[in-house]
Order: structure tokens, then C-alpha cells, then sequence
């Protein structure tokens, strides 16, 4: 199978989380003061506009969430976002500051279909904008992001985790896939804290401190083993704050642990020092498919216990 991709140039930029660093000289604003602004922007463009989902005729898997000003030519049964019953939020700690994330869950996707973690990847199309409409990103055919590897940026990654994909996908003749119609479709709102903050891409109109739009139709979820040890990556975070970091890194060696094949360097692959059953034959490991071993019982699982090769 071949996924047919377009993508604006930029798009390779867009993603990337900025970096905290201030490389420019320039002093960086209070991460708090600016979510309060932001969050401010967002919720007043909640109360003023409202969501049509466009059907999109050259691609029957791209029909475009579409947001629009509550005006008085408005038709008198439109609901503002704010109010709209598919408009969801969650909490994301950052920096001890408490994001509320909003976004709009129109279809959260098959419920029979993997649920992805911040650590995987995902198939999806997308559409950027700015709170003014200005587009400055959108994939209008299926893409292919692996979160961790991509720097997807954090606001994205936390809203895709709470769809599915669609629970059936077909190969065409010109080796293009065309998924069922029950995909996830949906929305986020983003801070510009958990976006680009000061750095946005430089090839976009997005300025800094700007908070910004993903509306997005998910095709598939994709549990990630990036080392192949046998461990989902998600389960190498090891602090559970879904973020990779040198936290993450057992034998303090070169690779974290989601990238490592011999996560406590004894010479003796992970993969050896584990036991896995898909038992419903699905494909998708769950902690409860894996054996820890532990053959000291000393209450590190071997392939933690340098001790144990």
C-alpha cells in the first residue's frame, strides 16, 4: 500500500514544538500572563462562531470542519461553540500551569479502533488556521505523524488522543486508500503555550504568542514500538508526565528508553527479557499481554536489572 501525501512546502516545519531557549536575544514573555491572554482570545471566539462540516467532492474523506461569525444574517438555530454539545476540554499541567484545552469532538472515530497515545502515530488530514480564518497550514490528503519523532507540537498531540480512526480502509486501483465515513473529526483550540509560544515557524503568518486552530478528520491509529523491544513506547515513559526526556533513560546511556533495544545495558536484548501474548490477536499490545520477568525476585523485571543478563 502507498499513501498518497500533499502538503504544503512549510508543512515539514509546522509541527515542531519552538524550544524554551531565547536564541534571539529577545525577552520571553510570562508563560502564564500569555495563556490568560490567549485563553481570553479563544473562549471569545467560542461565544462568536459556530462549526458547518463541508463536504469536500474531490475527496470524499475530507469533509472540512468550517467555523463561522455569529452575526444577525446568521440562520436563528445556530449554536456558538461555547454551547455546542461536541465541544470538550481537558487539563494539561505545564510548567505548573493549568491549560484548559478545548476541542471539538464532532465524531471521536470507531469505538472497535485503537485509541492513540502521545507516543504513536497517527493518519490523518488536517486543516491550520488562525483564530481570523487565515489558513497557513492543511493536508487535504491522508499524512502519516509519528508524535515523538515528528515533535508533533503537544496542544495537537493531547486533542488527537482522545479520537479513533476509522474502522475500515480500502485500497484503490491507484494505490490511494479510502477510509470508512466513521473516522474521527474534530477540532482543537490551542494556547499558544502548548503550540509555538515566542518561535512559530518562520514560513507561516503565525506570530508569536498566537494561539491557533487544528480542525482534523483521523484515519488511524498506529501503536508505536520504536526500539522493537516488545514494549509499546508508551509505556517507557517512565515518570508518566507523556513526555521523553532524560528521565526516561534507565542505563543512563546514549538512547532513552523508547529508542533502546537493551534498556538496562547488560548485553541481553529487552525483547529476551520479556514475555509477549497478543492474546486476542489484535495486533496491539497491552501491559497485560506482557510477562515482566523477574528471575531474582528481587522486584526489578530483568530487563531493568543489569544484574540479571
Amino acid at each position: 500500500m502507498k499513501l498518497t501525501k500533499l502538503i504544503f512546502l512549510f508543512s515539514v516545519f509546522i509541527f515542531f514544538s519552538c524550544s524554551d531557549d531565547d536564541d534571539n536575544g529577545v525577552s520571553l514573555r510570562d508563560e502564564a500572563e500569555v495563556y490568560q491572554e490567549n485563553q481570553a482570545e479563544i473562549l471569545d471566539y467560542l461565544q462568536t462562531h459556530y462549526y458547518v462540516v463541508v463536504p469536500n467532492v474531490g475527496n470524499a474523506n475530507y469533509d472540512r470542519i468550517e467555523f463561522r461569525d455569529i452575526t444577525e444574517d446568521s440562520p436563528d438555530d445556530v449554536v456558538p461553540l461555547i454551547d455546542s454539545e461536541f465541544l470538550k476540554s481537558k487539563t494539561i499541567t505545564q510548567n505548573e500551569i493549568e491549560y484548559t484545552l478545548y476541542y471539538l469532538q464532532v465524531d471521536e472515530g470507531a469505538p472497535t479502533e485503537y485509541q492513540p497515545t502521545f507516543a504513536d502515530e497517527v493518519v490523518l488530514t488536517y486543516r491550520g488556521e488562525l483564530l481570523d480564518q487565515t489558513l497557513f497550514d492543511q493536508a487535504i490528503n491522508p499524512v502519516k505523524f509519528d508524535f515523538p519523532s515528528d515533535g508533533i507540537i503537544k496542544g495537537f498531540v493531547q486533542s488527537l488522543m482522545e479520537f479513533r480512526g476509522a474502522s475500515s480502509v480500502t485500497e484503490n486501483e491507484d494505490g490511494t486508500l479510502t477510509y470508512s465515513e466513521d473516522y474521527g473529526l474534530g477540532a482543537v483550540f490551542i494556547p499558544s503555550g502548548l503550540a509555538y509560544f515566542a518561535e512559530p515557524p518562520s514560513l507561516t503568518q503565525i506570530a508569536p504568542y498566537e494561539p491557533i486552530i487544528f480542525s482534523f478528520q483521523l484515519y488511524k491509529g498506529i501503536l508505536a514500538d520504536h526500539d522493537g523491544d516488545g514494549i509499546p513506547s508508551y509505556y517507557e515513559d517512565l515518570n508518566g508526565d507523556q513526555v521523553f526526556n532524560s528521565e526516561d533513560n534507565s542505563n543512563r546511556d546514549d538512547l532513552l528508553d523508547f529508542r533502546d533495544p537493551d534498556d538496562d545495558g547488560d548485553g541481553t536484548p529487552t525483547s529476551e527479557e520479556i514475555e509477549v501474548n497478543d492474546a486476542n490477536g489484535d495486533g496491539i499490545i497491552t501491559i497485560d499481554e506482557i510477562t515482566f520477568l523477574d528471575y531474582n525476585n528481587d522486584g526489578t523485571p530483568d530487563y531493568l536489572d543489569p544484574d540479571v543478563n
